[in-house]
């Protein structure tokens, strides 16, 4: 085989590994993207020109080899906002357009590198909660309840009604089709990958996701001729992918922004976030599509930010939705058999080109059939040994990532990433309080060394072992290891200093 770290995007990879991939991410991003945009409340068309606008143009520009962008439903809260607060959708394209401006000139600056200070168990802790969340959204969807919409990571869903709920009503509610076509969609590939492992050639070939979607319209029909009642025909079931007659009736339900918009505030307001929150939702997942990654390839994080931002300057000018890095997309894609950025791009290839040539053919998909795609990638990010590794890594590596995971899992991504890194940074701080000072004695002689550099988070410890030090003392305060202390250190020997008189102690301090 070629060493992966060499791999380029020859025509031999692009026909055995990323073409068969990006058909794969194609068909998982289709009914996502098209979900983002109605709870966005925006046209249809700007989801999937968002899609292929990240796979086309941010693939090529980005550092990652399996990074996949497209919408994402992090930002439909802020989307579905600005769109009504701004009051048309053209004038919300034009914060998008400047949100990748602003998102481009954060690469510039070389802002990339702020994921890189996100402890390892909280994108282990992410991961592993996207992959939760994946299974628990699709579970009523592979039961033929399709209330919620496609890509929607929220616990809470409106209504009274959240994740679990949603669950219930679906077993409650049972589409009898939707059930069997999903378990024969579940074996299907789950009996691929058995055989695809063991070497049959023809079936490394094939991907076995596309295959169950290919069998999932075939059972749909067959449903129809030999069992009417189990067959699913509401549209709320299938994929729906506007059906424009020509290309030209395409273009026409393009939008396209309104730049004499460019005064108003709100516009200004809404780029800027957008710009933020799309730009450490890209950071994440790339750090996260880097522990994916089955040749730990790192992607430089500053280039990621100047390609997103590129990639929103297009998908705003085209009438496309704010684009940032997916980690589900992106799951999907390693599963597949992503080598490069290859795949990603002819994801992009298949949203453009089968919109315009294939949509009524798409619209036959049943939403139950991708849901058992999902649930597998979503279950390969949440393996039940992910949780035990990390467990016996020590509690502080375990409760940083199970405390990511449940908060993602309650309340969103960006929250959850932020919980789990306050909890990770108390684990650093205690780390770092651990043994800074050492404390020897020879009857009323101490020594009192700084073992490594010394920082207020030292500040309690020294306070505290300066205390115990008994009257009459000689204390010598040494820093001759310590490469850096703190203002707040000092000003804690000054304050002992001043203090030790008054008990007799005499202090001497040594290489601050």
């Amino acid at each position: 085989m070629t060493s992966p770290i060499s791999l380029k995007a020859n025509f031999n990879n692009l026909i055995k590994h990323d073409g068969p991939a990006g058909l794969v991410v194609f068909l998982v991003a289709l009914p996502l993207c098209l979900g983002v945009a109605l709870a966005s409340g925006a046209p249809l068309l700007g989801g999937i020109l968002a899609g292929a606008v990240g796979g086309l143009i941010v693939s090529f520009l980005s550092g990652s080899d399996i990074s996949v962008s497209g919408p994402a439903a992090g930002l439909t809260v802020i989307v579905a906002t600005a769109i009504q607060q701004l009051g048309s959708f053209e004038t919300f394209l034009l914060a998008v357009v400047l949100a990748g401006c602003i998102q481009f000139l954060f690469g510039v600056v070389r802002l990339g590198s702020i994921a890189d200070y996100v402890p390892s168990a909280v994108i282990q802790g992410m991961l592993a909660a996207i992959g939760l969340v994946i299974v628990l959204k699709q579970i009523p969807h592979a039961l033929g309840r399709d209330q919620d919409y496609d890509g929607d990571l929220a616990f809470l869903e409106g209504e009274g009604l959240n994740t679990f709920t949603d669950i219930v009503k679906g077993v409650i509610t049972a589409h009898p089709g939707a059930v069997l076509l999903s378990l024969l969609c579940l074996c299907l590939m789950l009996a691929w990958d058995h055989f695809a492992a063991k070497g049959v050639r023809w079936m490394q070939l094939v991907p076995g996701p596309l295959m169950a979607v290919l069998l999932g319209i075939g059972v749909n029909q067959i449903y129809g001729i030999w069992a009417p009642s189990m067959m699913i025909v509401d549209a709320d079931h299938l994929v729906r992918l506007p059906t424009p007659s020509s290309i030209s009736g395409f273009l026409g339900e393009m939008k396209f922004p309104n730049f004499a918009a460019v005064t108003q505030q709100g516009v200004w307001i809404t780029a800027v976030t957008i710009a933020l929150v799309a730009s450490l939702e890209s950071l994440l997942s790339l750090e996260a599509a880097d522990k994916l990654d089955p040749y730990r390839r790192i992607s430089p994080p500053h280039r990621e930010l100047r390609a997103q931002g590129v990639g929103n300057i297009v998908s705003g000018l085209l009438g496309g939705l704010p684009v940032t890095s997916v980690v589900v997309r992106t799951s999907a894609n390693v599963y597949a058999g992503a080598r490069t950025w290859m795949s990603s791009f002819v994801h992009g290839v298949f949203l453009l080109v089968a919109s315009l040539a294939i949509p009524r053919l798409l619209n036959l998909v049943p939403l139950a059939s991708l849901a058992m795609v999902l649930i597998l990638v979503g279950y390969k990010l949440t393996k039940p040994k992910i949780y035990s590794e990390m467990y016996r890594r020590g509690w502080d590596q375990f409760l940083p990532f199970i405390a990511t995971v449940l908060a993602v899992v309650f309340t969103d991504l960006l929250k959850g990433v932020l919980i789990g890194l306050v909890i990770g940074l108390f684990f650093v701080i205690r780390t770092n309080h651990r043994a800074a000072i050492t404390v020897v004695n020879m009857e009323n002689f101490f020594l009192m060394r700084l073992n490594k550099d010394a920082t207020f988070v030292n500040k309690s410890e020294l306070r505290s072992k300066l205390r115990r030090i008994p009257e009459g003392a000689h204390v010598v305060l040494d820093g001759t290891k310590a490469l850096f202390i703190d203002h707040d250190i000092y000003e804690v020997a000054e304050d002992f200093k001043k203090m030790a008189a008054y008990k007799n102690i005499t202090l001497e301090v040594k290489n601050f």
